[in-house]
């Protein structure tokens, strides 16, 4: 790239952040959540190394708070030189019943951001094999992610970057530890089966509160979930519930316990596969000493 398309590339970033933050109060408040949201991304792409300079990335938009939050900071560590990748905006519209068609590709041609949308209706396919009282949300999050990871590769991406947070995380530890007997969570960053991309969570450490907060102060245009967003009982619904209970009895339980799965004590739990056990062996020479105090006090 020449000195006069790097110009304005940049000139081009700077205005289109102009135009994502026109609107937006002008309070100290939100300029610390802002503040606050860009570090924690800031910090979670340095702890789990998600930038590679030059890079492409693919941005699920959903029409959700969390991943038009998601692009939103995105844009603005790019803006401020902090991002050196080239992001591409995604949504993939599966077909639901009145999903407005418009909004997402008029927010972002307003704001003068690549995108693409792909149509394709999973929305059919998960109600004709799934009965009215089942859960969809497993079955439609396979579809979304498989044709994510083909547009992804269509649009030479390295990296498909979702808007999971840190209550997401947290939810999805305690259903796996209720539902699945297991310890596992949601990481900032992993690879596909096929091992040709990476899937990145920026915002893991970022809670679901700050980004509804940042939502409604940026006026995004949300797009409610009719799919999955209508059906009640959900084990992650349950989940949520529990957590904002503990929080609200405790408050700051909901660091304390994302802190934790970062701080993992493999010795101190049951798997013999992550921890050899059988290397646990006393030091003979610090056990006779012992032994020969007890009897000569004997």
């Amino acid at each position: 790239m020449g000195d006069a398309a790097l110009l304005a590339g940049e000139a081009g970033d700077v205005a289109r952040l102009r135009a994502l933050y026109a609107h937006t109060p002008d309070s100290v408040s939100f300029q610390k959540l802002r503040k606050r949201l860009n570090r924690q991304v800031r910090e979670a792409m340095a702890a789990f190394s998600m930038v590679r300079p030059g890079a492409r990335w693919l941005v699920a938009l959903s029409g959700g708070k969390d991943s038009y939050g998601l692009l939103a900071i995105l844009l603005d560590l790019q803006a401020q030189g902090l991002l050196p990748v080239e992001l591409i905006a995604c949504n993939l519209d599966q077909g639901q019943p009145n999903f407005p068609k418009h909004i997402l590709p008029d927010y972002l041609s307003g704001l003068g951001v690549r995108h693409r949308i792909e149509y394709r209706d999973t929305y059919s396919i998960v109600t004709e094999k799934l009965d009215s009282a089942a859960t969809y949300c497993s079955l439609c999050s396979r579809l979304r992610r498989g044709h994510l990871y083909r547009v992804a590769r269509e649009e030479g991406c390295e990296a498909l970057v979702l808007g999971h947070h840190r209550d997401d995380a947290l939810e999805t530890f305690f259903m796996n530890l209720f539902h699945g007997g297991r310890l596992a969570a949601m990481p900032g960053k992993l690879i596909n089966d096929e091992g040709d991309l990476l899937v990145l969570r920026p915002l893991i450490q970022c809670a679901e509160d700050d980004l509804a907060r940042f939502a409604e102060a940026m006026a995004f245009p949300i797009i409610p979930c009719d799919l999955c967003g209508s059906q009640d009982g959900l084990e992650r619904n349950g989940m949520k519930a529990m957590l904002a209970d503990i929080e609200r009895r405790f408050p700051g339980r909901k660091d304390t316990m994302a802190r934790a799965l970062a701080h993992v004590r493999a010795g101190h739990l049951l798997d013999p596969k992550l921890f050899d056990f059988s290397a646990l062996q006393p030091k003979r020479e610090a056990v006779i000493p012992l032994l020969d105090v007890v009897i000569q006090e004997g």
